[in-house]
């Protein structure tokens, strides 16, 4: 099983989850989250001072998948998130040893 994160930009978030709808991923964990890679923020002009904003809104996207799921998920987010401009964002893939779903105590890849 795989644990997938995905930093992306807030307006690609709709595209994105309904994509992995769509290829059968039906539950994610989504957060507001803000940060910088390259991008190193940028500077906004709030009442007449310059602001530098180092940390940029974004949207974290967490799913697991079975492995056989997880090139498939990867790809599709990446096509739905890419803008092709600076600050696209980020995928993560993390291999998960256990699973428990917490009301049934089922284990492995039932659980998800």
């Amino acid at each position: 099983m795989k644990k997938i994160e995905a930093i992306i930009k807030p307006f690609k978030l709709d595209a994105v989850k309904d994509a992995l709808n769509a290829i059968g991923i039906r539950g994610m964990t989504i957060s507001d989250v803000h940060g910088f890679g390259r991008q190193k923020g940028h500077v906004e002009i709030y009442h007449g001072s310059e602001m530098d904003i180092a940390f940029l809104p974004k949207i974290k996207i967490e799913v697991v998948v079975a492995d056989d799921m997880a090139e498939k998920a990867v790809s599709t987010i990446r096509e739905k998130a890419k803008t092709g401009n600076i600050g696209d964002g980020k995928i993560f893939v993390a291999r998960l040893d256990h699973i428990i779903r917490i009301r049934t105590g089922e284990r492995g890849e039932t659980a998800i």
